[in-house]
């Protein structure tokens, strides 16, 4: 199966280790974007949501659970999809550019489907889906 790649891209006004806070606490995910619950799983190595964190995400019935894999304030925070969507090897990066006096945000991602022929359905979903999520705390940062 092929690999599929998601790439988009947002602005905020805000400084990176604004928006960089917003995302790496999961539990600010409820307010500024379209879940209706957060819970860290397992905590990270630091006792938190850091590196080896399993955050739980929930909207509507679907429940998603990821891993985070790299924390490095205030330029990337990647994570690792464990469950939730027939997709497999899902791994997004968020990264933080200064921007003059703001941020551009890039999110970018990669997967591979998990049922032969729904990888283009679900790029297309999931495009749309972090597009918004990107949209979204780009304008909650700019409110900090």
């Amino acid at each position: 199966m092929s690999m599929h790649r998601i790439d988009v891209r947002a602005r905020s006004a805000a400084a990176p280790e604004v928006v960089f806070a917003l995302i790496a606490d999961g539990s600010t995910w409820p307010v500024w974007g379209a879940w209706d619950s957060f819970e860290i799983e397992k905590k990270g190595e630091d006792g938190g949501g850091g590196v080896g964190a399993i955050r739980k995400f929930v909207r509507g019935r679907m429940v998603t659970r990821e891993v985070v894999v790299t924390v490095n304030e205030p330029k990337r925070f990647t994570y690792d999809l464990l469950s939730g969507l027939a997709v497999r090897g899902y791994r997004a990066h968020v990264d933080l550019t200064p921007d003059g006096d703001g941020t551009e945000i890039h999110w970018h991602s990669s997967f591979r489907s998990g049922v032969p022929g729904t990888g283009w359905l679900y790029r297309w979903q999931m495009r749309k889906f972090i597009q918004d999520t990107a949209n979204r705390v780009a304008k909650f940062a700019e409110k900090r």
